[in-house]
């Protein structure tokens, strides 16, 4: 198919002191089903423009490919979805046969072109969109998130549909989904971009060897830097000591000539301290620490066997529509509940009944605790904006104590003076969290919370969530995640 070449490419956002890329030198075989792993705003996004020739950047791109973007970008979503697809894709009633085709394979039914865009849940709607992208069989095809929104059963069939396919990036965070999907990795760390053949557990492999290696090498150094260190002083101490004695010596120009040289082996060695910490540094560079997050958890105080959430033959509606068959469930202290299903089976608006609309719940009960303290991350938050110390101070929480978990989620310091508007959507699904954590609260219910989050970032989280016990109420599809944390498990049916 052909070859991407990257030649010495650079590239910085105005106001930003470090750069995205520095004199970055790839090459990528176009017949690589590639995954794009990295931290959030590490320039996963931003390499994908570089590609199609969407920004300003230094050095060379050479490629005579043809890249396609996903997700395309939909300016008229109350069109029909086979208007929206031929805009997409530049076919008419010809050759629109191929984007049906595509639409069989990933599981959408022919009846959805008619629907409104608007109308299609999110998940029907990236599959529609992947359809039409790879409609085109002849372009590179550059996926950015194409698992948000879609639910375990359809993960599972878009990595059906992705196996079949040849020569792509994506860009995902689901650990099992990229496992599956991709044969080569391209992974952009703190200090250095790298490709290798293999998969997500590859790559995770050589990352923790690389780390240990230089966390080896460091602990090395520090001793080695401490040694020279406390030579330095035991030297610079016996120079200054002489020279208070050289007012009554005999030859005080020997004695300050010895002194001086004393000084000058001491500055010596100095220096050579602050090379080795200057090294050091630089060797560390590249290390993806992970931060031990914390948790402003408060245990409802009641008894334990109280359930705090209960349903009782509980059936949800919108739009005057029923979505579940009957639901039974309890959710006691310290238990961590994942609700699952197909989408569109009510899970959003399971949580929102909860939250108190009340009008969303058609038959049975619904009960909560009273004087519950309830932490709400929403599935939503790509309209945030403003600063980060607004965004604190209309949450009410402490903005020292957000600004101190957006780094621990690896925040650059510098992305504190952004508005978050200006941030990419998983940094901005990090400001969300991170004010989460921050709350107070007897109850954590969170609404895909993943979305976006890097693989580090989710291995943070779960870390966080399998400390602390929390009592929680999740919709999540990450199935490494739900498997590690959950103490059961609901499934909405339809």
């Amino acid at each position: 198919m052909g070859i991407i070449q990257l030649k010495n490419v650079s590239f910085s956002y105005d106001n930003q002191i470090k750069p995205v890329f520095d004199q970055v030198a790839l090459e990528i075989d176009a017949s690589w089903k590639l995954g794009l792993i990295g931290r959030n705003g590490r320039g996963k996004t931003t390499l994908m423009k570089i590609l199609q020739n969407q920004v300003e950047y230094e050095g060379e791109v050479e490629t005579n490919l043809k890249f396609n973007y996903f997700p395309a970008k939909i300016t008229e979503p109350q069109d029909s979805v086979r208007m929206i697809l031929m805009k997409i894709t530049g076919r008419d009633y010809s050759d629109f046969w191929e984007v049906e085709r595509e639409l069989d394979q990933i599981g959408l039914a022919e009846e959805i072109l008619e629907q409104t865009y608007a109308s299609l849940s999110p998940g029907q709607q990236t599959k529609a969109l992947l359809a039409a992208m790879f409609a085109d069989q002849n372009s590179f095809q550059l996926i950015d998130e194409p698992t948000n929104h879609l639910d375990a059963a359809g993960r599972d069939l878009l990595a059906k549909y992705l196996k079949q396919k040849q020569g792509y990036i994506v860009v995902s965070h689901d650990r099992y989904f990229l496992n599956q999907v991709i044969d080569h990795v391209i992974s952009i760390d703190r200090a250095q971009i790298s490709s290798f053949k293999g998969n997500y557990e590859t790559w995770a492999a050589e990352r923790a060897n690389a780390d240990e290696r230089e966390i080896s090498l460091n602990a090395t150094m520090k001793k080695d830097i401490k040694k020279l260190e406390q030579a330095t002083r035991q030297k610079q101490e016996w120079s200054r000591a002489t020279e208070r004695k050289k007012a009554g010596a005999p030859d005080k120009g020997f004695v300050g000539h010895k002194a001086a040289k004393v000084m000058s082996k001491a500055l010596n060695i100095r220096d050579r301290a602050e090379k080795k910490l200057t090294d050091k540094k630089q060797l560390l560079k590249n290390i993806e620490i992970q931060d031990e997050l914390q948790l402003n958890y408060q245990p409802y105080l009641g008894p334990q066997n109280n359930a705090l959430l209960e349903a009782d033959s509980l059936v949800l509606q919108r739009a005057r529509k029923l979505l579940n068959q009957p639901l039974n469930f309890e959710l006691k202290k310290n238990e961590r509940m994942v609700i699952q299903g197909e989408n569109g089976s009510g899970k959003s608006t399971l949580i929102k009944a909860m939250l108190g609309q009340n009008e969303l719940i058609a038959k049975g009960n619904l009960k909560i605790r009273e004087n519950l303290r309830i932490s709400y991350l929403p599935q939503d938050f790509d309209q945030l904006q403003g600063t980060l110390e607004q965004f604190a101070a209309e949450k009410e929480v402490e903005v020292q104590d957000l600004l101190a978990m957006l780094r621990k989620l690896g925040f650059e310091r510098t992305m504190f003076d952004y508005r978050i508007e200006q941030m990419s959507m998983g940094q901005k699904r990090k400001v969300a969290l991170a004010r989460s954590l921050c709350e107070e609260a007897n109850l954590y219910i969170w609404d895909e919370p993943l979305n976006y989050l890097d693989v580090i970032t989710r291995e943070q989280i779960q870390n966080l969530v399998l400390k602390f016990k929390p009592t929680l109420l999740v919709v999540e599809h990450d199935r490494e995640f739900v498997q590690k944390i959950a103490t059961q498990t609901v499934n909405l049916k339809k």
